[in-house]
């Protein structure tokens, strides 16, 4: 680890700590590598054309612009009395093309070696029985849905997470291949940024990709040649609620909600009254049942269906085990296991804490390391090492003591940064992205753009957009 870098693992984590964080987070942001800027302050050639339009406009204006049409266009987060605009950023962050397609080629391989490893979790174990992940890690993960048949696709849609280091490599820091969410969000910034900024020639074009994409692997779900297919939502609030209206109206499908579908002779009809074949399921629930065992609300509705063979879920019950935190320090040897070629995009170097041998690695180093809980997401129950106090650093301890097979660690990554409009001026703030990756059992699509998540305040680490972070329109040219 290098001093006084910033760790790419905090993406939505609270932070603690005894260290003074304005004065660390100011050093961490010199330190890091900005993505727009060379450190002679001149303007990367791919970002030069995107930063003079952002300056021909006053800069707080174009700010409170883009705000109001976030806000016209309904882009909220949350529930209740959390819920709240996204915050836009008007600076565009952006990919050269180049770079870009060498990170589509990397994430098309990895996502190829997560399908196949889903589907051997659940079949043949020919990775366990190799020796590649240990048998605990598949036994053991909650997403592990033994029982129900194979679906055709198990990863139908990938959301990883991806940071660049300070030595300029980009490097995935999870996999996401649950219940990714954002999608429909960075099409929104496209129009709301992209298009106010008018810039010619403009960044690859995403949204009639990602229609395509998403259509291919939701027909490639189901043998049912022309299927009838349905976006799946909560049924209680759901903190992307206005994504599943969105993803609907771009398929030019029904969103329903779990009590709006009714059982038929082994399948579920929609409330018109149509046998639904494919649901693109949107759901904070990822599971059928919990932890003991007992079927959920979920499961009640959809299990028959699944089993009878009537019914596909996208992404498919299952998919998760690829997902699961203690899967994550095998991925690259499961790409070369599955695809028979050495990875295109790293990992962030991690470790098991349910080996012993990792474990005996990593326990002398929690205070360099970032501790995660193996099933957490949104950056719940994360702990940075770095940046906690002696009380916290004693607590992690004990709580990866009493059950380490519920924990990982990672490595540190010095999280680069991006131009971003606060109070009228360009300032850096930290940046990680989020692409989008397409599986539909023969092919993986990647799109051209995703989602950027931005840490608004200085020497803020906190990315997360649940978490207050906000958004960035994401560029390849």
């Amino acid at each position: 680890m290098s001093t006084g870098t910033t760790t790419g693992t905090t993406t939505g984590a609270k932070l603690e700590g005894s260290v003074d964080r304005t004065a660390r987070g100011a050093l961490e942001e010199a330190l890091a590598l900005d993505e727009a800027l060379a450190p002679d302050g001149r303007e990367r050639p791919h970002a030069a054309a995107a930063l003079a339009a952002v300056r021909r406009h006053d800069l707080a204006a174009l700010a409170a612009e883009v705000a109001r049409d976030a806000e016209r266009r309904g882009l909220h987060r949350g529930i209740g009395s959390e819920d709240d605009v996204l915050p836009v950023d008007p600076v565009p962050r952006v990919v050269h093309g180049a770079e870009w397609d060498r990170l589509a080629s990397g994430l098309a391989q990895r996502v190829r070696a997560l399908e196949a490893f889903a589907a051997d979790a659940h079949g043949a174990r020919e990775a366990v029985r190799a020796g590649v992940v240990p048998a605990q890690v598949v036994d053991s993960s909650r997403y592990h849905a033994p029982g129900l048949p194979p679906p055709r696709v198990f990863v139908g849609m990938a959301g990883p997470d991806v940071v660049r280091g300070a030595d300029g490599r980009l490097v995935v820091l999870e996999d996401n291949v649950r219940t990714p969410t954002m999608l429909a969000y960075a099409l929104a910034l496209r129009e709301v940024v992209g298009e106010r900024l008018r810039v010619r020639p403009g960044p690859r074009p995403v949204r009639a990709a990602a229609r395509a994409a998403a259509w291919g692997v939701l027909r490639a779900a189901t043998p049912v040649p022309d299927p009838v297919v349905a976006v799946l939502d909560d049924d209680g609030p759901g903190r992307v609620r206005w994504e599943v209206g969105a993803l609907a109206a771009l398929l030019g499908v029904p969103a329903v909600r779990p009590a709006q579908l009714r059982p038929r002779g082994g399948a579920l009809v929609l409330p018109d009254g149509r046998r639904v074949d494919v649901l693109w399921r949107r759901t904070s629930e990822e599971r059928l049942h919990d932890d003991a065992g007992r079927l959920n609300a979920l499961g009640q509705l959809l299990l028959g269906p699944l089993r009878a063979g009537s019914l596909a879920v996208v992404n498919a019950f299952g998919s998760g085990v690829a997902d699961d935190k203690r899967t994550y320090p095998y991925v690259e040897d499961l790409v070369r296991f599955f695809c028979g070629e050495e990875p295109l995009l790293g990992s962030v170097p991690a470790y098991d804490l349910g080996d012993p041998r990792q474990l005996v690695q990593a326990l002398p180093r929690l205070h360099e390391l970032v501790v995660k809980p193996r099933s957490g997401s949104g950056g719940r129950g994360v702990l940075i090492g770095p940046r906690a106090s002696a009380q916290q650093l004693a607590r992690a301890r004990a709580a990866v003591a009493a059950e380490p097979g519920e924990w990982i660690a990672q490595e540190v990554v010095a999280l680069s940064t991006h131009p971003t409009a606060v109070d009228g001026a360009l300032v850096p703030r930290h940046v990680d992205l989020r692409p989008f990756a397409f599986c539909d059992g023969e092919r993986v699509v990647v799109l051209p753009g995703g989602f950027t998540r931005v840490a608004l305040g200085a020497g803020e680490l906190v990315v997360n957009a649940s978490q207050g972070g906000g958004a960035k329109d994401t560029w390849v040219v």
